[in-house]
């Protein structure tokens, strides 16, 4: 489920290292800013610009990893977008469409959600855990 770097002191592990593991492990975290215009566009919240320079183009980077913490991305079109692994903590995503992107791995902790569809293959629990937890949401984990 993550990159496992080494293993923690007692009191250098979180609640959700341990749900995701089974025991006290460090991860490695992968998450970074993207060096692309479209990416500098969610960055600064210019969600207009974003949608209307997306629609220009047919091939969309990939945001995988990508660090989208606490910005508002209400309004946004993601279809076909990648965000695997991307990490959306604290961010305001209500209403977004994410049924055609791909969100597999990414973290939703303490993330605005009401009104979101997320693809088929993210069930219901995973949601909820990384919700909640901070875990990476797995598709279809034999639900």
């Amino acid at each position: 489920p993550g990159v496992i770097a080494e293993r923690c002191a007692p009191d250098s592990f979180s609640y959700t290292d341990i749900i995701t593991y089974g025991e006290p492990f460090a991860v490695e975290e992968n998450v970074r800013i993207i060096d692309d215009p479209l990416y500098q566009t969610l960055r600064n919240e210019n969600i207009d610009a974003f949608n209307e320079a997306k629609g220009k183009i047919s091939t969309y980077p990939s945001f995988s990893h990508g660090d989208f913490r606490g910005l508002d991305l209400r309004g946004i079109n993601v279809d076909d977008m990648d965000f695997s692994h991307a990490y959306f903590r604290g961010a305001d995503i209500r209403g977004v469409d994410f049924s055609k992107a791909n969100m597999e791995g990414s973290s939703i902790a303490g993330a605005k959600i009401s009104g979101c569809l997320f693809p088929i293959a993210l069930h219901a629990d995973e949601i909820v855990m990384s919700l909640n937890h901070g875990t990476r949401m797995r598709y279809n984990v034999g639900k």
